[in-house]
């Protein structure tokens, strides 16, 4: 019988909380995929690269050493390019290889078009139906690639006025992020295989999609955000300042047909999304602090100790805090699926109807794990790195800062007439989730006390915790 996700958290040792859940992607060297066309052909490689803190050189875990992990997969890039079969248009100032192929520095240039025209579309408001949408507008660059306001879901459709039912989620830090699988193992130099982490991965709340590009057709093709369609899609880059450049990356005929330019847009999409230095550059106070660049205040010390104290905060167990085994940077997430329980936002018009539940991986959204279970109502866990730039929090976006969240973790079980309805006299817990799924819910601490209990946290301390979740802002100057 498979376990709940309690039951599989029990399994871990203690003292295996801090490092358990690291996905084999992020060891220290990891491999980066990427798929394009160059001048009508498709082109695959995969750049084999190392996270700042795989080697001694690479120990201040930086965005100096998150650009030489691209620069590092130089002998992988020639190999792929020699593995183009198709005879493909070459640059003139780089003529082609004796093998037919391409050389490195044509790929690498492939590369960098990509990215460039990636992020053209990224800011580029004329692809979504109602010409007034970008990526950047829900997922802008000051806050992380996440939303600049606090509307707990944002706005778009034709009219600018619909909404969905989810919170738009950091698009940093993704690179590390496992593929979905139900029964997750870890890899052999991270953690015991034998143990089944439960449902892992995928990219978006539910993880239904496991690559970049998938993600991007989401937001672009729903009629509640961008509202475009390949079509409108097409149209919009035709009439673009870069539609030269689209048909220079890839190919003169791209814009012969509509699906093939819309998939050339989420090619492009993915790979700037990919950029080390402005994804995942590890440049925050807290990645100073384990290179021994700069030390912790003393509240940000004690935040630490909470946030890793399995009494206390106990927010390592599902947010690791320490480096992997072989010095990769810490991921704030183990990317696995969990239900928690948060409070129906009553906010959002589509939970005026009292039939209506979002269930995370067992749907709406995902179809395929429809009707099972054991997958209603669990969501990705999110990043913590960069949150204290995020001004929404939890799938539907229901509170607005980090001391609500925190409040919720520790009182949810102590005094949850705070966070939920109260009826006749009586506290109507879990709302936003049916009661025939309440086995799914997590009930590690935090989550396992009782009305009455004293809170494991109190305000001090929640106070201090938050003051460590500043340390992971990206963009920390030593000295500052």
């Amino acid at each position: 019988m498979r376990l709940g996700l309690t039951e599989i958290r029990k399994t871990v040792a203690p003292d295996a909380a801090l490092s358990r859940a690291r996905p084999a992607v992020n060891r220290g060297c990891r491999a980066m995929a990427f798929s394009f066309v160059v001048a009508g052909m498709a082109v695959s490689m995969s750049l084999a690269g190392c996270d700042a803190g795989a080697t001694a050189a690479a120990a201040d875990a930086g965005a100096s050493a998150a650009r030489a992990s691209v620069d590092s997969a130089a002998a992988v890039v020639r190999v792929a390019a020699h593995e183009v079969t198709h005879e493909v248009k070459q640059p003139a100032a780089q003529p082609a290889t004796s093998g037919g192929g391409q050389s490195r520095g044509q790929v690498y240039e492939a590369v960098r078009q990509m990215t460039a025209l990636g992020k053209q579309l990224f800011f580029d408001p004329s692809l979504s139906g109602s010409g007034k949408l970008a990526c950047a507008s829900c997922h802008s660059p000051d806050h992380a690639f996440s939303p600049a306001n606090s509307l707990s879901v944002q706005l778009g459709g034709g009219d600018m006025h619909r909404t969905g039912m989810r919170a738009a989620p950091t698009l940093k830090y993704l690179q590390s992020v496992p593929a979905f699988a139900e029964h997750y193992h870890e890899s052999d130099d991270e953690g015991d295989e034998s143990v089944d982490a439960g449902p892992t991965g995928g990219l978006t709340w539910d993880g239904r999609v496991d690559r970049g590009s998938d993600q991007a057709r989401i937001p672009l093709l729903s009629s509640f955000e961008m509202g475009s369609s390949p079509a409108k899609v097409t149209a919009a880059i035709k009439a673009a300042p870069y539609a030269g450049a689209f048909r220079a990356a890839f190919g003169e005929h791209i814009f012969d047909s509509d699906d093939a330019t819309f998939k050339a847009v989420l090619q492009a999409l993915e790979t700037f999304e990919q950029t080390p230095e402005v994804f995942y550059p590890y440049t925050s106070k807290y990645d100073a602090y384990l290179a021994g660049k700069t030390q912790l205040t003393k509240a940000e010390l004690h935040g630490l100790q909470l946030f890793n104290d399995e009494k206390k905060g106990n927010c390592a167990s599902c947010h690791i805090s320490q480096r992997t085994l072989d010095g990769a940077p810490p991921q704030f997430s183990d990317f696995g699926l969990i239900a928690i329980g948060v409070p129906r936002n009553r906010a959002l018009p589509v939970n005026r109807d009292p039939r209506f539940y979002d269930l995370g991986a067992c749907g709406p959204e995902r179809a395929d794990l429809e009707g099972r279970a054991e997958f209603c109502g669990i969501f990705r866990t999110p990043t913590l790195r960069n949150v204290a730039l995020k001004k929404s929090f939890f799938h539907n976006g229901i509170y607005h800062s980090l001391e609500q969240v925190l409040h919720f973790y520790a009182e949810r079980d102590t005094n949850p007439e705070k966070f939920y309805p109260v009826s006749k006299g009586k506290v109507q817990k879990f709302d936003d989730l049916p009661q025939r799924y309440w086995a799914n819910l997590n009930t590690e601490p935090p989550f396992d006390r009782k009305p009455g209990d004293k809170p494991a946290l109190n305000d001090a301390e929640i106070k201090d915790i938050v003051a460590f979740l500043n340390t992971l802002t990206d963009g920390y100057k030593t000295g500052s």
